[in-house]
């Protein structure tokens, strides 16, 4: 092929739109339970099952509560999820959060992202509901 045939190809192909569907657009969600995974937080509270799910972006918050400091943010996705717990109802009535790690750590570097997600933020296909059967419920709730 010759260089301009493959600089013309690469071209055409660096023109075409980018597209992406977020979760939160009717893209089909996907999650897991997985057994047997490690997870430690910093405050000595080991985990042996995640939930992994596709999410939105979203503050975690170091307690399940909109008014708690923030301690983090999810920015990526899919995210994990160790278990679960009670709090105010988010936006769409669920009072179901999930505790996770987020990807940046927010006001409390020590906590290291660590804390609480509402349940509109994970992202459960059709059929399921929240909290998911068989993530615990966290240990001190």
């Amino acid at each position: 092929m010759k260089r301009t045939t493959v600089a013309a190809a690469v071209g055409a192909l660096l023109c075409l739109p980018l597209t992406a569907t977020p979760a939160s657009a009717g893209a089909r969600a996907t999650c897991s339970l997985q057994e047997g995974v490690e997870l430690r937080d910093t405050i000595g509270n080991s985990f042996t099952k995640a939930l992994y799910c596709d999410n939105l972006p979203s503050d975690v918050y170091g307690r399940p509560s909109f008014d708690a400091p923030i301690t983090g943010w999810l920015r990526l996705s899919p995210s994990w999820f160790t278990c679960y717990t009670i709090g105010p109802k988010d936006t769409q009535g669920n009072n179901v959060w999930y505790y996770t790690q987020g990807d940046q750590v927010g006001e409390l570097p020590r906590i290291k992202g660590w804390g609480n997600v509402p349940a509109e933020v994970v992202r459960i296909p059709t059929g399921m509901s929240h909290p998911v059967a068989g993530l615990p419920r966290c240990p001190w709730y």
